[in-house]
């Protein structure tokens, strides 16, 4: 059995012993060091470029908007981003230059000899002033995505419903900190530029370098290097890295190497997007939950890049894990002059979890209730419907989770011994929060249709066998768990089998390693395709080869088959009971949920307002534990990460986003798997998406 055990991390001993090569320890004879020269300004016109005329510029490689062959556009969803800025700049540290170099001494100083002059325009700065018709910059309205859901009819609830509240929930910016900067190299091999940097979806790099560069994608091959962490940020802007020094190369016939240091990768790269919460809420008097509006803003940034998605999420779950009849949803993602807004882990739903969950605790208020019953009550139970009319078909057991977290919290006691510590400390206060939250795990809706991913197993001439899937590694396992899962199937050792790296030369597109999807989705393609592969090694049999007889299977089958290579298949099929209608945004928004209660002390100065979390108790449904070992490590960090967003700092200094260190004993964590998932048995759910979201109200 391979699936379940705690085995060791097949990347570990490389990473432990220094042997992992990181993007920034490639380098070749004869490279260049590249760099970035930005707009100082949040919204203007370009005027000109100034080149201090002290530094001798026929030393360095120059590239702007004018150098790019294809289209200035970095493609997306909408392609509305340029690569460089041509006549006019969006957002502060827009890029507009490049730079290259073979000192990268000299290339920092001659950065710092170039002035980009800007006619500035007025600019928008926060979402509820993007509508104002003199700052419009996109389409009609400054809006990148309006999304509705509504089920049954609130406003009638409304009028004579015994309570309603309404109130507005805010929350920031959120930097990824992802321990390795972004970086990106870029070489000329034979007739094609072979990128090679840190990232999350090797496919989304080379769409963007075939549309910027105008040509097939043949003509690029793209690796992904070990990944210092990513949690949504090396999504979609590496591609934009990738397009800076492919031009660079290919100006200069060079090797280069794009790396961003620590303050120009806080300035200029996504972050998560802010946002605006206003809810309006019925209930009765005994705290049930008769109708919602719930109106959603998201600060989007100067360019669309993931917004829709990321405001489609947040929609669907801002209703939470609760039963109610009369929902409507309303969304908008806004266009402002900040730096472009993107993935994070959660992508939408965190900022609306906190929303709900901190109505939650006002409603309480409200009734004088304790928040642990509200929740109780108002937990989701079998055949409820989500806002979007989905049916609450799993077999998790709500209000049982709660209890459970709350049991292993002792909240009950700790209430009481809160309550007297609170009474005999002036300066010093500790209570107790409570967060119950639901995620969906993989793409919305369609929209695992649309990526249609394929994955393929190989079969090598000794036996062995290689998993082949554009799925990255950033810290959370995937290679380990990939091989997990095709030694499941094939009944070997997963320590046997090999993982590929990510390289758009020898793998499929099996999708971004994004949205949970990987364990879920691409590990059902992985078991499929060694399935298929051991089929394939002895079709004569009525069962398919596992363990030793598919290594000799395999052995014989290269005998016969010289010069061939024998490999298994999977491609994504849809689930038959999975019905979404993408306009109306009703049904099945996905195929499976995970659920978390989260319990967490915690202390607060209340002359300095410092705050520390003295204890964590996580319980959440996690489908079907493949790891271990990965799984506890999903949950101990994304508690930590909720932990120091819940405490984090409103910035003094524009374009500075800090969150507090955050000390957090994570005392216990409790798991449980659910039976019926549509996708097992190869199925994981989404831990690492869900840990972003307990931000306790």
């Amino acid at each position: 059995m391979s699936i379940g055990r705690a085995i060791a991390r097949t990347d570990g001993p490389a990473k432990l012993l220094g042997r992992a090569k990181f993007v920034d320890d490639l380098s070749w004879p004869d490279m260049l060091h590249a760099g970035v020269v930005r707009s100082p300004a949040p919204r203007g016109r370009i005027r000109r470029v100034r080149f201090d005329p002290a530094i001798d510029w026929s030393e360095f490689v120059i590239v702007d908007h004018r150098d790019i062959p294809g289209r200035n556009e970095i493609k997306l969803i909408e392609n509305d981003q340029p690569a460089l800025a041509a006549d006019q700049v969006r957002h502060k540290y827009e890029p507009v230059v490049l730079l290259a170099h073979a000192s990268a001494r000299r290339l920092r100083e001659a950065l710092r000899a170039v002035t980009v002059e800007i006619d500035p325009l007025p600019a928008v700065l926060d979402p509820t002033a993007s509508l104002t018709p003199e700052l419009i910059q996109y389409g009609d309205d400054n809006v990148f995505k309006r999304i509705d859901i509504r089920k049954g009819d609130p406003d009638p609830v409304f009028a004579q419903a015994p309570h309603v509240l309404e109130r507005e929930y805010r929350t920031g910016a959120q930097e990824h900190v992802y321990l390795e900067p972004n970086g990106m190299t870029a070489r000329i091999e034979g007739d094609r530029l072979v990128i090679q940097g840190s990232m999350q979806c090797p496919y989304y790099v080379l769409d963007a370098l075939t549309h910027a560069f105008g040509r097939g994608p043949d003509a690029f091959r793209v690796i992904q290097t070990p990944t210092g962490g990513g949690f949504g940020g090396k999504e979609e802007f590496p591609s934009l890295l990738a397009v800076h020094a492919a031009l660079l190369c290919e100006k200069s016939g060079r090797p280069v190497k794009l790396i961003y240091d620590r303050h120009e990768d806080m300035r200029a790269s996504t972050k998560r997007h802010p946002s605006i919460v206003r809810h309006k809420t019925a209930f009765d008097d005994e705290g049930r939950l008769l109708a919602m509006h719930i109106e959603v803003i998201l600060d989007g940034g100067a360019y669309m890049t993931l917004s829709p998605v990321v405001l489609s999420r947040g929609t669907i779950h801002a209703g939470g894990p609760y039963r109610c009849e009369h929902i409507r949803v309303h969304g908008e993602a806004r266009l402002t002059n900040s730096v472009p807004y993107g993935a994070f882990r959660g992508f939408g739903a965190p900022q609306t979890a906190f929303a709900m969950e901190r109505q939650m605790n006002e409603i309480a208020r409200v009734l004088r209730l304790d928040p642990a019953e509200l929740r109780r009550r108002n937990l989701l139970r079998p055949g409820d419907t989500f806002a979007t009319g989905q049916v609450f078909r799993d077999t998790t057991d709500l209000p049982a989770m709660l209890d459970r977290a709350l049991a292993a919290a002792v909240y009950e006691r700790r209430k009481e011994e809160f309550a007297r510590f609170n009474a005999q400390h002036p300066y010093l206060r500790r209570g107790l929060g409570i967060a119950t939250f639901h995620h969906g795990a993989g793409f919305t809706g369609a929209g695992e249709v649309y990526l249609a991913s394929e994955a393929t197993v190989a079969a090598r001439p000794d036996g062995g066998v290689e998993v082949r899937t554009a799925q990255t590694d950033m810290g959370q396992g995937t290679t380990t768990i990939l091989a997990q899962i095709a030694g499941e199937a094939l009944g070997v050792p997963a320590e046997s089998v090999s993982v590929a790296t990510p390289d758009t030369a020898r793998v499929p597109n099996s999708g971004p390693t994004v949205a949970s999807r990987t364990a879920m989705v691409v590990g059902k393609l992985v078991e499929r395709a060694a399935i298929d592969l051991a089929r394939s090694a002895d079709p004569a049999q009525a069962e398919p080869p596992s363990g030793d007889a598919l290594r000799r299977a395999i052995q014989t089958w290269y005998e016969k088959h010289p010069g061939q290579e024998l490999v298994g298949r999977a491609k994504y099929e849809k689930p038959p009971e999975v019905q979404w209608d993408e306009e109306h945004y009703r049904g099945d928004a996905y195929a499976t949920y995970s659920y978390g209660a989260y319990v967490a002390a915690v202390e607060v100065d209340l002359r300095t307002f410092a705050t520390r979390v003295t204890d964590f108790v996580a319980a959440q449904e996690v489908g079907r534990v493949l790891n271990p070992t990965l799984a506890t490590g999903q949950i101990q960090g994304g508690s930590v990460v909720r932990s120091a967003k819940g405490s984090e700092e409103a910035p003094a200094i524009p374009g500075v986003f800090s969150s507090c260190n955050c000390g957090i004993t994570l005392s216990k964590s409790h798991s449980s798997e659910k039976k019926g998932n549509i996708f097992s048995p190869a199925a994981k759910a989404n831990i690492s998406e869900l840990l972003r979201r307990s931000m306790c109200g």
